[in-house]
């Protein structure tokens, strides 16, 4: 029987991404989706939460149950426009999308330095 992991990495190979894009993507420790599916571990809630947020094409009933199409009806077209794409403007788009991940996670990043910064400056007072 598929668990939620198995969907998950059907998701993930469906669109086109590795898993360490998809774990970047949803603001996931590097190596996270690979790790669940080498022990066959339970997704949290809020990891799934931060999955639907970046995804919502993705049917999240699908994602824990099984039940139904893996994309909402109106996403699975605009995956079909997409491949249809020259590959040229294929590559355009998931060029924009690597560099709004990297973005997302510099960002993050940046905040958690501050966040630490702030928990030393506390600790030394």
């Amino acid at each position: 029987m598929l668990k939620t992991i198995d969907r998950l990495m059907q998701f993930i190979s469906h669109a086109g991404l590795s898993a360490r894009q998809f774990d970047i993507s949803i603001g996931a420790a590097n190596g996270y989706t690979l790790r669940m599916k080498k022990n066959r571990a339970s997704i949290g809630s809020d990891v799934i939460e931060n999955i639907v947020r970046t995804y919502p094409q993705l049917n999240v009933a699908w994602l824990i149950t099984g039940e139904g199409e893996m994309l909402k009806p109106e996403k699975q077209k605009e995956l079909k426009a997409f491949e249809e794409l020259s590959v040229e403007k294929q590559k355009e788009i998931e060029s924009i999308i690597e560099n709004k991940i990297r973005e997302r996670q510099e960002a993050e990043l940046q905040s958690l330095l501050q966040e630490v910064t702030r928990e030393i400056k506390r600790r030394q007072s």
